[in-house]
């Protein structure tokens, strides 16, 4: 892989940036107060201790130079007139204020730091909650590794921008506000030669502000991408090493490391030489004021106390000049942290439910009748993938849905689930318009088993407990022993308390989807959606639940998706897809006499069990 010239960067960046993220900023904003104060609304429960710490804030930017300005009067006085009376007492006060800067820097950093936890908790809890109300099309759009990068990375930079940054720069601008005064007050001819510093740090940061914004926003990007690639590449381990790509997908790693490195070491050069002209400029005009100082004393316009005591001062001022350099360019990483959380957390759904959506009544005993209406769909608009379907569920009855992969199967129950929305036509349930309905009210009357098992860190009992929390442990074994797999859980090793592991890696195939579908039980719901349920269980297995599904999908309205026969065989409807029309429908036995699409489906199929 070629890398891009150093002068083409910004503009590759920026258009890497935008084509990612939507980034529609036609510049870098290197600090935006809006942000801050949005970050500062996540103080609310403890505002009282931000009013303190700002408090504790101010005083403390007056502390430290207050500790130069009474050493400077204790030289000037008691020391240069020998009063040793004097010096005890000024060693004193400076004593007991150095002890009240100790105990003030204690609490502000211990504020300081309940604050930024605060902030941090509340940003994570945010993304957390937008992300589970957010529909299926932004997980589609979103990787999974950009996510946890702004929950983990870039809210980090904004805990360190908070607790750090904010109120060190604060304290240390006071400090330069307050000796600015004092050497005002001084001698206001040597304060101009000090005032003539103003327009050189102006310069420097204008000249400097705009790289390093660049780079700091450049290497939170690159660094989102070294996550996000993680995340896939642990996701999907079985088949890196199954297809011999460690070395392959290495590389990639690597280049995406040298990527992220660049705009390190491109800030940090930047950053290089940034510090020390503001170093060398302190040091220039320190050199001024020596000069300038030693001339009005010669002149007897000054007194050799004065100087010391406008040094001292001095100090006070160019001191925290490079610390607020420092902190200026952790401040732009905590911004870029912060741009790109709030963008991920102001990120609108592609719909929600409409204001006036009712909740789904739920009758007991029955299923629930599904229409689908004249209906047209695609992921993209503008490329359907269903075209004027129309069908009838009625309740109780079981649709199957046949066809070839990319026929539309998956589109359609994502569809009856609310999933995503129509382009064109509607879905009803019990004659209302799906739009109408509140998606928890009809999720909490659905169940679903999908090809591919979802478990959670937890026990056996935990995960099939996931669709119902209230449901007792008496009700979980029952909800197994009704699909014939009780035995199955009590015969693992600590029978339904087995740690499942992550994604159920302690357990088979074959067990895994027997929680799901256990799970799918317990909820007792009125519509049920098999999505390739039994593709990953055996046909012993198989054989063993066909009895027990046939009593859960009684009396409840289901849809199939599936390629045994010993499935669709039963079914009340078989509709089959080709293309995103239905091209045929009727029973199992009605589309064998007609011999068509279904017909050849259905010997492809035997060929595949008689082989299995």
């Amino acid at each position: 892989m070629s890398q891009p010239s150093s002068s083409s960067r910004p503009s590759v960046l920026v258009h890497r940036l935008r084509d990612e993220e939507d980034e529609t900023d036609e510049h870098f904003k290197p600090l935006e107060w809006g942000l801050i104060r949005r970050l500062f609304t996540y103080t609310a429960p403890i505002k009282g201790k931000v009013t303190a710490l700002a408090v504790m804030t101010l005083i403390r930017s007056a502390q430290l130079p207050a500790l130069g300005w009474v050493m400077s009067l204790v030289i000037k006085g008691p020391i240069t007139s020998r009063d040793f009376a004097g010096i005890g007492t000024g060693v004193a006060v400076y004593g007991l204020l150095a002890l009240s800067t100790d105990v003030l820097f204690h609490f502000r950093q211990r504020y300081a730091l309940e604050i930024g936890e605060t902030v941090v908790n509340g940003l994570r809890a945010e993304i957390f909650e937008k992300m589970l109300r957010q529909p299926m099309s932004f997980f589609h759009r979103i990787k999974i590794g950009r996510i946890i990068g702004r929950v983990t990375s870039d809210v980090e930079t904004v805990r360190v921008g908070i607790q750090d940054v904010l109120f060190v720069s604060v304290i240390q601008f006071g400090s330069m506000v307050f000796s600015a005064a004092v050497m005002a007050w001084s001698d206001w001819v040597l304060f101009l030669v000090v005032v003539a510093l103003a327009p050189v740090l102006w310069l420097l940061n204008r000249h400097f502000r705009v790289k390093l914004s660049m780079y700091s926003r450049a290497a939170q990007e690159s660094f989102s991408r070294v996550t996000a690639t993680l995340a896939e590449s642990v996701n999907g381990i079985r088949v890196t090493q199954g297809f011999v790509r460690q070395e392959t997908n290495a590389g990639l790693f690597r280049n995406l490391l040298a990527d992220h490195a660049r705009y390190n070491i491109a800030h940090a050069r930047t950053s290089a030489i940034l510090m020390p002209l503001l170093e060398l400029n302190s040091q220039f005009f320190v050199a001024l004021l020596l000069m300038v100082g030693g001339w009005r004393v010669f002149h007897g316009d000054m007194t050799m106390g004065s100087l010391i005591t406008f040094f001292l001062l001095a100090n006070q001022f160019f001191a925290p000049i490079a610390i607020i350099g420092n902190q200026y360019n952790q401040a732009l990483i905590a911004m870029a942290g912060a741009e790109r959380v709030f963008r991920l957390i102001d990120v609108p759904p592609d719909w929600q439910d409409d204001p006036a959506a009712g909740v789904l009544p739920a009758p007991q005993g029955r299923g629930a009748r599904i229409e689908f209406r004249n209906l047209s769909f695609g992921y993209d608009p503008a490329r359907p993938v269903l075209h004027e379907v129309s069908f009838i569920a009625e309740p109780g009855q079981t649709v199957a849905l046949v066809g070839h992969t990319g026929s539309g199967k998956s589109s359609i129950i994502n569809l009856a689930a609310k999933f995503y929305l129509p382009t064109r036509g509607g879905v009803y349930v019990d004659g209302r318009e799906i739009r109408t309905i509140t998606s928890q009210s009809l999720h909490r009357q659905m169940g679903m088993v999908q090809q591919q098992n979802v478990l959670f860190s937890g026990s056996v009992m935990e995960n099939i407990r996931f669709s119902r929390p209230e449901a007792s442990d008496a009700d979980v074994k029952a909800a197994a022993a009704a699909l014939d797999c009780l035995e199955v859980f009590e015969a693992l090793p600590a029978g339904f308390q087995t740690e499942v592991g992550e994604k159920g890696a302690g357990l088979s195939v074959g067990q895994r989807q027997l929680i799901c579908f256990t799970r799918a039980l317990l909820a007792d719901p009125r519509i049920i959606i098999l999505d390739e349920a039994t593709s990953s269980i055996d046909a012993l297995t198989e054989a063993r639940l066909q009895q027990a599904l046939r009593k859960l999908l009684v009396g409840r309205t289901s849809f199939v998706v599936a390629h045994r026969l010993s499935t669709i065989r039963h079914a009340d409807l078989v509709l089959v897809l080709d293309q995103g029309r239905i091209i045929e429908r009727g029973t199992h036995t009605e589309l064998l006499a007609q011999r068509g699409q279904y017909a050849a489906l259905y010997r492809q199929f035997v060929q595949v069990d008689d082989g299995a």
